[in-house]
């Protein structure tokens, strides 16, 4: 994987608004060509930034201490069904507690897959919804996926990660605990999740953007978030975030990461920061133990 040291730092901003649809394929390479000596200097940064699934996989698909299985919730107010990857402990033999994890906006590609059975091996039925399924599912490309994310209904796709955590709550495999973990989209989705299930123990939110304000009394559940330092789009919304997670009495713990960049935790870019990703790795886990048992 390339030495975040060796990304220039204009690069940073700009793969930002690249990755979150901001800026084109074709305006990325053209503002990069200024700083990298031309198009030839701007492809191989982008290529040098784009995600490399298999470098980063921590656990393989057919790893025997996991059972994985596609998994479907009804989601009437969404595109009537929401479907997913699951995967729990081989070794389990009672029910388990439950913990949603919900992708960037790219949809369940072979990352968000890999964080699933990283779950599951904490001990936990860990299920990613895929909210490109209406669309066919992940394409195989993080353009092509992010192209497809801008087709979908997004208050559909809301409710749609809203009935997977419903679904968990009475899934025969669960206990009836649950708790939420997402990045970037899905990290303003698991603050989302925690305004609408009530029942939710604990939320984990990675770089993700604030819930409406009004909606913030309704959350129950016990509030992890993680941010980058670098991150001045999502960071913008702390500060109005916090005050209504104060004013509405909500348990919540919030930790800003020196130095990183939006998605830290994403091992299949140079943007991961392994001393960090490794510190917020712990705390998510240490909060589930804690709300999950």
């Amino acid at each position: 994987m390339t030495n975040p040291n060796d990304i220039p730092e204009q690069a940073w901003p700009l793969f930002d608004r690249y990755v979150h649809g901001d800026l084109s394929r074709r305006g990325f390479l053209d503002q990069a060509a200024k700083f990298t000596g031309g198009p030839a200097g701007a492809a191989a940064l982008l290529a040098a930034l784009s995600p490399n699934f298999a470098a980063a996989q921590q656990v393989k698909p057919d790893d025997a201490r996991l059972v994985t299985r596609r998994q479907s919730f009804p989601s009437p107010d969404g595109n009537g069904q929401v479907q997913g990857y699951l995967a729990k402990p081989a070794s389990a033999t009672g029910k388990l507690p439950a913990v949603l994890v919900v992708h960037e906006n790219r949809g369940l590609n072979p990352h968000i897959e890999d964080v699933t059975r990283r779950v599951a091996l904490a001990g936990y039925v860990a299920y990613a919804p895929d909210a490109l399924a209406p669309l066919g599912g992940y394409p195989g490309t993080e353009d092509k996926a992010r192209e497809l994310f801008g087709k979908l209904d997004p208050a559909k796709a809301r409710a749609d990660i809203v009935a997977g955590a419903r679904g968990l709550l009475t899934l025969a495999d669960g206990n009836g605990k649950l708790g939420v973990v997402g990045f970037c989209w899905g990290g303003a989705l698991s603050s989302h999740v925690a305004t609408q299930v009530p029942e939710l123990a604990v939320a984990v939110p990675f770089y993700g953007g604030a819930p409406a304000a009004e909606d913030v009394p309704r959350i129950k559940a016990r509030l992890l978030i993680h941010y980058a330092a670098n991150d001045e789009r999502v960071n913008a919304s702390w500060p109005g975030y916090e005050a209504a997670l104060k004013a509405a009495g909500v348990r919540y713990e919030a930790h800003i990461y020196p130095g990183t960049q939006h998605g830290f935790n994403n091992d299949t870019t140079p943007r991961y920061d392994a001393a960090a990703a490794t510190l917020a790795w712990d705390r998510t886990l240490a909060a589930f133990k804690s709300a999950l048992g």
